[in-house]
């Protein structure tokens, strides 16, 4: 097998190749709408190649782009022998019937590009997978990694006219209008919060801190559940310190409104099951992926969450929390450095994939009867650096907390870092017999 691609050509059709460039020598008005797709490394044939750059230095300087220009650009690099010479520079027109079907040509180039980056690909899989220095997570995360890079080259936009933009643009307020919704990004589900960050942003690293026991798993199903079951956005959950049975019990329990205790004992009540049922049914058609993996790996975790973002078309992903993802390399690692390198790797999978993560995380000790802040986010400062967004759960625990309703506790939500909007507290509500977080209602209280 590896030899059978070793001596195999490339895929590639020289024609096409031609046509491309001879398109351009007729209609040099054409060269725009081949940059759309082209660039000098998808030419199998190196003369070619040569010939195409010299187009680009030329679009670029905006001189005119025709067989002359071109030749004497080639002969001024030093590249008009290696492409061929003049009278095959001259001859690609001869090869090219007319500029009209340029586009085709160009599909025709690109995906045989296309074709060889994969190739490449494997080639680099075979040669990865038979060094024993290497670990074999590693290898299928930056496998995958490649060739989602693959899939997702492009390598210009396309230009727009302002009546496609107006006409999208109506639509996006009339939708506004009728949801009466005034966020950007996928919604929290909590308004207050909303306001204030407009929806959570595409690319953004959001950490969520708290002490022990406050809700952090709670806020963040809440939040995952406003979005996979109210707004049907595709969601996927990372639980590392729950049995994803465990998990889908809180949300059952959230959804239906029945006391998770009872849940747990099954003590339900003939009116309950009504209850549960339709929340069952809710919860069934909702796009919420789950993975409870324990102690997954770092790599492993970005593998499954590009698997997500490609196969569900996910368009954000949580992680409960971010303490339990295993580094590749732990031994000999100080602890700080090990979830310096989760967070950056985050943050950098926020960009990749083009949506929020957002990431729990627990706050230091020292935080204990105060609100915490920013300096009390455990075990590392890169993720206070490499967070697009902070938020801290805080209520004061022991006597004033008893006095408060239990179907109604006064949780202060306190944003302390927002890099692209302001900063301030919320206050929300936690249900402790439901497992769940609500806005806040002064009335309750």
């Amino acid at each position: 097998m590896p030899e059978r691609l070793k001596d195999s050509v490339p895929p590639h059709n020289v024609d096409a190749e031609k046509a491309v460039l001879g398109a351009v020598f007729l209609n040099p008005d054409t060269f725009g709408t081949v940059l759309e797709q082209l660039r000098g490394k998808d030419f199998f044939k190196t003369g070619h190649r040569k010939i195409f750059e010299a187009m680009v230095s030329l679009f670029n300087k905006g001189e005119t782009m025709d067989l002359i220009t071109v030749t004497d650009e080639l002969r001024n690099q030093g590249d008009l022998e290696s492409a061929g010479g003049l009278g095959y520079v001259s001859g690609l027109t001869d090869a090219t019937p007319t500029s009209a079907n340029v586009s085709y040509y160009t599909g025709i180039v690109r995906s045989l590009s296309l074709r060889r980056n994969l190739l490449n690909v494997a080639h680099e899989m075979i040669s990865d997978a038979q060094n024993d220095t290497i670990q074999t997570r590693q290898i299928i995360e930056e496998a995958e990694r490649r060739i989602f890079d693959i899939a997702e080259e492009n390598p210009t936009g396309h230009y727009k006219t302002a009546g496609e933009v107006i006409a999208r643009t109506i639509e996006a307020i009339e939708k506004l209008y009728h949801t009466k919704d005034s966020f950007t990004g996928i919604p929290s589900g909590f308004a207050d919060l909303d306001k204030m960050t407009s929806g959570f942003q595409k690319s953004e690293f959001i950490v969520i801190g708290a002490r022990p026991s406050v809700g952090k798993t709670a806020f963040a199903l809440t939040m995952a559940s406003n979005m996979a079951i109210r707004y049907k956005r595709p969601i996927g959950f990372f639980t590392l310190e729950m049995s994803d049975m465990a998990l889908m019990q809180r949300l059952v329990a959230a959804e239906a409104r029945i006391a998770s205790d009872i849940l747990r004992t099954g003590m339900l009540k003939p009116s309950d099951f009504h209850k549960l049922t339709e929340a069952a049914g809710r919860i069934y058609e909702a796009p919420l992926f789950i993975d409870d993996s324990p102690n997954i790996k770092l790599l492993d975790l970005r593998a499954q969450a590009r698997r997500m973002r490609q196969q569900e078309k996910v368009e954000a992903i949580f992680v409960d929390y971010i303490g339990l993802v295993e580094p590749e390399n732990k031994y000999n690692v100080p602890r700080h450095e090990q979830v310096a390198e989760t967070s950056r790797s985050l943050k950098s999978l926020a960009r990749e994939l083009d949506i929020p993560i957002i990431c729990l995380s627990q706050v230091g000790r020292q935080s204990e009867g105060k609100a915490p802040s920013l300096a009390d986010l455990r075990e590392s400062g890169s993720i206070e650096q490499d967070a697009d967004v902070v938020m801290f759960l805080h209520r004061d625990r022991g006597e004033k907390e008893g006095t408060q309703d239990v179907n109604n506790v006064e949780t202060e939500l306190i944003v302390a870092k927002q890099r692209n909007g302001p900063v301030g507290t919320i206050k929300v509500a936690f249900i402790p017999k439901y497992t769940k977080f609500e806005a806040f209602s002064y009335e309750k209280v």
